[in-house]
C-alpha cells in the first residue's frame, strides 16, 4: 500500500547518484525527442523519409501513427520537465497543466500504439507484441493512479505514481538504450535476428525495458535513508545508461537528424 505521508528523504549518496542518473537520462531523452521531431517531421513535410512508416492510402493507420509520434515527442519532452523540482516549486500551475497533457497523451499514445502493433503490424514476434501491450496497460493504469492521487491532494503518493509513469512511458527509449548497450558489448547481434527482430534477447529486453526500470525505482522509493549499496548500484546503472545513450545517439539518432 502506498503511504500518503511524506517519505523519508534519501541519503546524500543516494540523492547524488539518482540526480546524476536523471541528468544522464534527460540528456539522452532530449536527443531522442529531437530525433523524433526532426526525422519524422521532415518525412511528414515531404523531405528525406528517415524512418517514415507512412503508407499511401492508409489514412487511418497514417493518422494513428501521426498521433502516436506527436505524443511520443510531447511525452518525452514534458516528462523530463515534470521531474524538475524547480518547476514544481516556482510554476505549480504550469506543472499541473503539463501533467494533464502528459496523462492524456500517455493514454492516447498507448491506444494508438495498440493499433499499430496488433492491426497495422510491426517488427518482432508475439512475445514482443505482448510485452509492448503490457507496457501500454501499465501506462494507462499508472496515469490514472497518478491523476487520482493528485485530485485527492495526496501528493506524496501522486509523486510515486508519476515516477512509475515516467519509467513505463519511456519504455521504448529504454529498449533502444539497452539494445545499443548490448551491441556495443558484444559487437554483434547476439541472441536475435536483426532483420526480423526476433530471438531470446529482444524478447527478454521487451519486458525488461519497463520492468527493470520499475524494479530499480522501487528500490529507490523503498530504501530511503539507506546509503552506499544503493548509491553504488545507481552509479553503475548510470554508467550503463550513458554508454547505451552514446551508442544509440551515434548509431541511430544523430545520423538521421544531422
Amino acid at each position: 500500500m502506498i503511504t500518503t505521508t511524506p517519505s523519508t528523504p534519501p541519503s546524500r549518496p543516494v540523492a547524488a547518484a539518482a540526480g546524476l542518473w536523471f541528468l544522464v537520462a534527460a540528456t539522452g531523452l532530449v536527443i531522442f525527442a529531437s530525433y523524433i521531431g526532426i526525422s519524422y517531421g521532415r518525412a511528414a513535410l515531404g523531405g528525406p523519409p528517415g524512418e517514415s512508416r507512412w503508407v499511401a492510402g492508409d489514412w487511418l493507420g497514417n493518422s494513428l501513427l501521426s498521433v502516436h509520434l506527436v505524443f511520443a515527442l510531447l511525452l518525452t519532452a514534458i516528462g523530463v520537465l515534470q521531474l524538475l523540482p524547480a518547476l514544481r516549486r516556482r510554476a505549480p500551475a504550469v506543472h499541473r497543466t503539463m501533467g494533464r497533457v502528459f496523462m492524456v497523451g500517455a493514454v492516447l499514445g498507448t491506444l494508438s500504439g495498440f493499433y499499430l502493433v496488433w492491426v497495422k503490424g510491426t517488427v518482432g514476434g508475439t512475445a514482443m507484441h505482448l510485452a509492448i501491450s503490457l507496457n501500454g496497460v501499465l501506462i494507462v493504469a499508472f496515469a490514472w493512479l497518478a491523476w487520482r492521487h493528485a485530485r485527492a491532494r495526496r501528493f506524496d503518493a501522486h509523486r510515486r505514481w508519476a515516477l512509475r509513469l515516467f519509467m513505463v512511458v519511456n519504455g521504448v527509449w529504454f529498449f533502444r538504450v539497452g539494445l545499443m548497450l548490448w551491441l556495443m558489448v558484444w559487437q554483434a547481434p547476439v541472441g536475435f535476428d536483426p532483420k526480423t527482430f526476433t530471438g531470446p534477447f529482444v524478447y527478454a529486453l521487451s519486458f525488461a525495458q519497463f520492468l527493470l526500470p520499475l524494479a530499480v525505482l522501487e528500490l529507490y522509493l523503498r530504501a530511503r535513508g539507506r546509503g552506499m549499496a544503493l548509491a553504488l548500484t545507481l552509479g553503475l546503472l548510470t554508467l550503463a545508461t550513458g554508454v547505451g545513450i552514446a551508442g544509440a545517439a551515434m548509431g541511430m539518432w544523430l545520423p538521421r537528424i544531422l
